[in-house]
C-alpha cells in the first residue's frame, strides 16, 4: 500500500491511499477517522483508492475550519479519482462515508458504476443512531451527545492517547459488545492503535458537520447496490440503511451478524460482496452496450 498526497478544490492537502495490484478501481469513502487498519480484506487486493478526512491521519485541516461540509467530502473524493486517472469505478462507504458515497452517486452518475454501502445511513445519521431510544428523540439524543463529546475532546485526548494498546486491551475490546470477537485480533489492535490517536474534537467537529446531512433521495441511482448492516449495530440501524434503497431497481440487502464495524469482524463477506457488485456491474454494462449496438444496427 501506499500513500501520497492531492490538492483538493480548496487548497486542503488531502492525504490518499491506495492498495497496489491489478484488481479494478474501487473507491472507499472512509468513515471519519477511518483508515486502511480498518478494512483487512480490501488491503491485500489491488485497485482499492482511498483517503483520510480533512484533519485526520495526514490530511491537512482546511484554512477555513467551515469546509468540512459534505460538498467538500465529495471533491475530496473527485480528487482522489481524478489524481488516479479513474473516470468511472464501483463506490464503497461505511460508517458516515455512506453518505459521501451515495452523494457522489447522485451527483456523478457517469462516475458511479455501483455502490457497496456498509453499517451507514444516506444522510441523517443521527436519526438512525441507538436502536434502543425511541424513534422521535435519537436525532436530538445523537446531535446533542456528539456536541458534548466535542466539548470533552481536550479531556478525551489525555484519556485515550494514553490507553495502551495490548492483546489483553483487544481481547476486552473484542469481547466487550463494541467489537465483535469474530474480529482478527491483529486487525483490531492496529486500527485502534490509530484511531485513538484523533484530535477528538476535531473528530467530534467532522461528525457532527457530516452527520447534519439531511435524508437522501436515492431515487435516481440506477447502478447496483450492495447494503450489508450489521443486525448488531448501535449506531446505524438495519431499518434506516434499508429504507432509502428499499425501492431501487438494483438493490441488494444483506444483514449479518455484526456490529458497526462489520469490515473487521466479516472481512470475507465485504470481499465476496464486493466481488459480486463488481460481476454485476459487468453484466450490466455488457447488457447496456448490446443493447445499443442493437439499437444502431437496426437504426442502419
Amino acid at each position: 500500500m501506499r500513500e501520497h498526497d492531492v490538492i483538493s478544490w480548496d487548497g486542503t492537502k488531502i492525504r490518499t491511499w491506495h492498495a497496489s495490484g491489478d484488481g479494478p478501481p474501487v473507491l472507499l469513502c472512509p468513515g471519519i477517522g477511518s483508515g486502511p487498519e480498518s478494512w483487512p480484506s480490501l488491503t491485500d487486493r489491488g485497485g482499492v483508492l482511498s483517503w483520510y478526512m480533512r484533519g485526520t491521519m495526514g490530511s491537512d485541516r482546511p484554512v477555513d475550519e467551515g469546509n468540512i461540509s459534505l460538498d467538500d467530502h465529495v471533491s475530496d473524493a473527485l480528487a482522489v479519482l481524478d489524481d488516479a486517472g479513474v473516470d468511472r469505478c464501483v463506490v464503497m462507504g461505511w460508517s458516515m462515508g455512506v453518505t459521501i458515497a451515495a452523494e457522489l452517486a447522485l451527483r456523478h452518475p457517469e462516475r458511479v458504476a455501483g455502490l457497496l454501502l456498509v453499517a451507514g445511513a444516506p444522510g441523517d445519521s443521527f436519526d438512525g443512531m441507538l436502536p434502543i431510544i425511541p424513534k422521535n428523540v435519537r436525532r436530538f439524543v445523537g446531535n446533542m451527545g456528539t456536541r458534548m463529546l466535542r466539548q470533552a475532546g481536550p479531556v478525551l485526548d489525555s484519556v485515550l492517547h494514553r490507553i495502551p494498546v495490548t492483546d489483553l486491551t483487544t481481547f476486552l475490546l473484542r469481547h466487550s459488545g463494541v467489537i465483535k470477537p469474530s474480529s482478527d485480533p491483529k486487525a483490531v489492535t492496529e486500527a485502534v492503535s490509530r484511531f485513538l490517536q484523533h484530535d477528538w474534537r476535531w473528530y467530534f467537529t467532522l461528525a457532527l458537520a457530516l452527520g447534519e446531512t439531511a435524508r437522501q433521495d436515492l431515487g435516481p441511482i440506477v447502478c447496483p447496490v450492495t447494503l450489508l448492516a450489521g443486525r448488531d449495530d448501535v449506531l446505524a440501524t438495519t431499518e434506516s440503511m434499508s429504507g432509502p434503497i428499499g425501492a431501487l431497481p438494483q438493490a441488494r440487502l444483506r444483514v449479518l451478524p455484526c456490529s458497526h464495524y462489520l469490515p473487521l469482524e466479516a472481512p470475507e463477506v465485504v470481499s465476496a460482496e464486493l466481488d459480486l457488485l463488481l460481476d454485476r456491474v459487468r453484466s450490466v454494462d455488457f447488457a447496456t452496450s448490446e443493447a445499443f449496438t442493437s439499437g444502431s444496427r437496426s437504426r442502419t
